[in-house]
């Protein structure tokens, strides 16, 4: 689409999405969101829903798409997305892959959201290549095809023209990602914003922080614990002070660490601490302000924890993750 007379044509990407019964609703709805928030400002993005029969696809959630076409009747495909659902898990139909299949070697860009990576890897399309799904059926992903290097804790991962990512919400983030890849990070935050979601989860972030990794306590002083460090990662959560504030001795406090969580008080609040730091990298502030805010302290104590757990220095992990994608 051109603003004036004589400037060049933008090519509107067709994106076609491959849906079939029992697809999760949030896996399409969620990058179709994404594609017509792109669109305010000029024709960037068309979407197709495409399935096995065409006409009308029943959602896991009850819902229904309405007026999907065949992919004999998608005359040109840009970017392909498959929509995942449990079941593909377990097996992948083949009306589902042969659609895929049709379009998958059209494109230029192929992507899928959760368990859609499983019908690319039926293709043998990720064959050689990193891959990532929903954290719950990774492992089966690894057990079913162990020619794919599958990574369970990113969000989103980039191959090659193939991009996978996580489950459910992380669609949001991999179709913000292409977004970016086509129209810049200012583009992205803009959709971002509109949407009200958070920019900069980047794709090889982790898919959970600490706590939300973290089991529930099953006793009151450990949950008390816990959720005072997370609620202020930079207090003085010192072992003395983090035992007073629960009534128990240090010994109790720690003994309780052991046995819950596998771990020390001292490597949770860590990991903690490294969360928070990561996320305030992602925000811009420094990596001095990051460790002071955080309560890691210094930049050598931060280098520490991020060579330590992350395997990379904070400035890479700042160059890497400065944009929506990788």
């Amino acid at each position: 689409m051109s603003k004036m007379p004589g400037a060049p044509q933008i090519r509107t990407c067709r994106v076609a999405f491959v849906v079939y019964d029992d697809v999760t609703l949030l896996d399409v709805s969620g990058p179709l969101e994404v594609f017509h928030q792109a669109n305010r400002e000029g024709p960037r993005y068309e979407t197709v829903l495409v399935s096995p029969k065409g006409g009308n696809v029943r959602t896991s959630s009850g819902l229904t798409l309405a007026d999907t076409v065949t992919a004999a009747e998608v005359d040109r495909v840009d970017t392909v997305l498959i929509a995942g659902a449990d079941h593909l898990a377990e097996r992948v139909p083949d009306d589902v892959r042969d659609t895929a299949a049709v379009l998958v070697a059209r494109a230029e860009r192929v992507a899928s959201v959760c368990t859609g990576a499983f019908v690319l890897a039926a293709l043998g399309a990720l064959d050689g290549r990193r891959a990532t799904t929903h954290w719950r059926h990774a492992s089966a992903l690894a057990r079913q095809y162990p020619q794919i290097q599958v990574e369970p804790d990113a969000l989103h991962i980039t191959d090659g023209r193939y991009v996978t990512s996580a489950g459910i919400s992380a669609g949001i983030d991999l179709t913000l990602a292409l977004v970016e890849a086509d129209h810049g990070a200012d583009v992205a935050r803009e959709v971002a914003r509109e949407l009200v979601v958070f920019m900069q989860r980047p794709g090889g972030q982790s898919q959970f922080s600490t706590a939300i990794a973290t089991p529930p306590a099953k006793s009151d002083p450990l949950r008390v614990a816990t959720a005072a460090v997370v609620a202020d990662p930079a207090g003085d959560h010192s072992l003395p002070n983090l035992a007073k504030q629960v009534a128990v001795s240090p010994r109790h406090l720690t003994r309780l660490f052991q046995t819950e969580l596998r771990t020390t008080p001292g490597r949770w609040i860590e990991r903690v601490r490294l969360d928070r730091a990561q996320q305030l990298i992602l925000d811009g502030h420094s990596i001095t302000a990051a460790a002071q805010h955080s309560g890691l302290g210094s930049d050598e104590t931060l280098r520490r924890a991020f060579a330590r757990h992350l395997s990379t220095t904070p400035t890479e992990y700042r160059r890497r993750f400065q944009q929506v994608g990788q």
